[in-house]
């Protein structure tokens, strides 16, 4: 059975008006629609044609049509007309992106609200390295003979600290002597790699010394092991409760726990600036009856964010594209036009 431009035309009026009433769609809505240029009864064959070819359903209850998922992938792929953003809409992602620069994680989690009050969806938001993150420099700040405080910028900038106590004492005039030795054989190098060469100097220095250069190379490890795993912060769950689909609290329910509970499953494509998954597209079961429209934006220094938007599969996806790629692009300006400063430890 052919997919005519009639019937491309009837589903995109289908999808659209669902879309906007969450009610299923009738043949004379559709006559309406059409300017009554195709009869009802025209109308009513061409839907059955398109419910037996999968692009749409008929709920038991009602003599209307309801989009699949099928019928959504082609209304993205081939029907849907890319919309812009407006100067006030722009105007708003602009202003709700004025974040003052303080750590990064703080930044998208701000980041992240705004886009869920804005387009009225659950979010969230990371932001990863795209390679393993390594030491730039380290510094040694003595307390006494049997303690010191360890400080290490990260390669995004970012200060970690920390107070070692020392099980032998260290002369502190030794201190500087460590340092370099530290900035000239453990920055700028993986994990792995700082172990091997912490052998490979073993020699070189004496064994208290060697003492506190093992115990900060293990904080390091540590520190910049966790900095690699990639942190997802969710915002605005409770928008799911305004929406007719989850109108069963324990529907609504399961969406909230798997947005809170298990964030790592959510969609984080590695391809393209933006993805959109429609209902079983999405692996995880939770987002079955979901659809999920995720942008990239580019942090700078080797680093990128995912920022995405989790909805019905009845969601005005022309209107979340359009709002989620200008939040990426916001973001991927403000982080191009400032620099972070340092955190304090304390289509398919």
């Amino acid at each position: 059975m052919e997919l005519t431009d009639r019937k491309k035309q009837i589903l995109k009026v289908v999808v659209e008006d669902y879309i906007q009433t969450a009610e299923p769609v009738g043949s004379k809505a559709i006559a309406a629609e059409m300017g009554g240029s195709v009869s009802s009864a025209t109308i009513r064959n061409e839907l059955a044609d398109l419910v037996e070819l999968g692009y749409l359903e008929q709920p038991h209850t009602s003599s209307g049509r309801v989009p699949s998922p099928k019928g959504y992938r082609l209304y993205v792929n081939e029907l849907m007309e890319r919309q812009k953003l407006s100067i006030a809409e722009t105007e708003k992602i602009n202003q709700s992106l004025q974040l003052k620069m303080e750590e990064l994680d703080r930044v998208i989690s701000q980041a992240g609200r705004a886009v869920s009050s804005f387009i009225n969806y659950p979010a969230y938001i990371t932001a990863t390295g795209k390679k393993k993150m390594t030491a730039r420099r380290f510094e040694l700040l003595p307390v006494d003979e049997r303690s010191c405080i360890v400080v290490m910028m990260m390669g995004d900038n970012r200060v970690k600290s920390q107070l070692l106590r020392l099980q032998l004492k260290v002369d502190i005039e030794q201190m500087p002597t460590l340092v370099t030795l530290l900035n000239s054989h453990f920055t700028g190098i993986p994990t792995d790699e700082m172990n091997q060469r912490l052998m490979n100097v073993a020699e070189q220095v004496p064994p208290q010394l060697f003492l506190l250069l093992s115990q900060t190379i293990a904080y390091a490890v540590d520190v910049l092991e966790e900095a690699s795993q990639r942190e997802i912060i969710t915002a605005g769950a409770n928008q799911l409760l305004k929406l007719p689909e989850f109108r069963d609290a324990d529907k609504a329910h399961e969406l909230m726990s798997f947005l809170s509970d298990s964030k790592e499953n959510l969609p984080m494509p590695d391809d393209g600036p933006m993805k959109i998954l429609i209902g079983p597209e999405n692996v995880s079961d939770a987002l079955k009856d979901t659809s999920v429209v995720v942008a990239s934006y580019d942090i700078g220094d080797d680093m990128r964010g995912l920022i995405g938007v989790v909805g019905p599969t009845r969601m005005d996806y022309a209107t979340v594209a359009a709002r989620l790629s200008g939040f990426a692009d916001g973001l991927t300006r403000l982080f191009g036009k400032q620099e972070l400063p340092p955190k304090e430890d304390t289509k398919e």
